[in-house]
C-alpha cells in the first residue's frame, strides 16, 4: 500500500490470527480479521485518527446483498454489491459535457469495459466474461464521492451537477417514482460460486459477451 510521504506498507496474504469486533458497514456489523499493529500504525499516522486494517472473515461472517435486487448473494466490505461495471465510452461521453474532464477513478468500477456505445451497460442484464456469468441487478446510483478528487481529496460540484442534468432518474426513468438520484455504471453479481481457494481469473483484454439486455434505461432496475 502506497501513500504520499509514507513508507511502503506490505500486507501478508496469509490469514491473520487476530480478530477485531465491532466492525460495521452500513446495516451490517460483525467481527473481522485484524491485519496487525504495523498496519494500524501506518493508517493511524496517515489518516490522523486511530485506525485498524481488517480483512473480511468469510469463514465466520456473512453479509448478504439486498434481497430486493439479488436474492441469495453476499458481499464483503464493498458498498452494496460485489461488482460495479462501467464503460470507457460512458466516461468519454460525460467528459464531453464537462468543462474539465474527470478520470475513471471518480467512479471506482472494478470492471471497466471499452468498445461499446456510451451507457450501453445500462441495458445489460446478463453478460459473460471468461468463465463467469454476471447479472446486472441495478443501475449504480452515485453519492458525493465522484465529486472528490482522488489525488487531493478536494470536492467540487462536478461531475454530479452535469449527471443530474443528463443521468438523473427524472431523465432516464421519467415514468418511475422520482428520488433525485443520478446514475453511472451497473451494479452486478457473479452467478458462479467464488469460493475461497478456487482460483478463476478475469484478465485485462477478456472479451465481454452480452447475453441478455433490456431495450431502454427506463426498463432497467434502479
Amino acid at each position: 500500500i502506497k501513500a504520499p510521504g509514507m513508507d511502503l506498507l506490505k500486507i501478508s496474504l496469509c490469514k491473520p490470527p487476530k480478530v477485531s469486533d465491532g466492525v460495521s458497514v452500513w446495516e451490517w456489523s460483525g467481527s473481522a480479521l485484524d491485519e496487525g499493529d504495523e498496519a494500524s500504525k501506518w493508517f493511524t499516522n496517515y489518516l490522523g485518527k486511530p485506525s485498524r486494517m481488517v480483512r473480511f472473515n468469510a469463514a465466520s461472517e456473512t453479509r448478504p446483498v439486498d434481497p430486493v435486487y439479488a436474492q441469495g448473494y453476499s458481499i464483503m466490505f464493498s458498498d452494496m454489491f460485489p461488482f460495479m461495471l462501467a464503460s470507457q465510452g460512458s466516461l468519454d461521453e460525460l467528459n464531453k459535457l464537462l468543462k474539465e474532464p474527470v478520470p475513471m477513478n471518480r467512479f471506482r468500477p472494478n470492471i471497466l469495459v471499452d468498445g461499446c456505445e456510451p451507457f450501453s451497460e445500462d441495458l445489460w442484464t446478463e453478460i459473460k466474461i471468461s468463465q463467469f456469468s454476471f447479472q446486472g441487478v441495478r443501475l449504480c446510483s452515485r453519492c458525493k464521492v465522484p465529486t472528490i478528487n482522488q489525488e487531493t481529496a478536494i470536492a467540487g460540484p462536478e461531475p454530479n451537477e452535469t449527471l443530474m442534468k443528463y443521468r438523473s432518474d427524472k431523465v432516464l426513468r421519467p415514468d418511475k417514482k422520482q428520488q433525485g438520484k443520478i446514475y453511472f455504471g451497473q451494479n452486478m453479481v457473479c452467478k458462479e460460486s467464488l469460493t475461497e481457494g478456487k482460483a478463476k481469473l478475469v484478465k485485462v483484454g477478456d472479451p465481454i459477451f452480452v447475453l441478455q439486455k433490456v431495450s431502454t434505461a427506463a426498463e432497467a432496475v434502479a
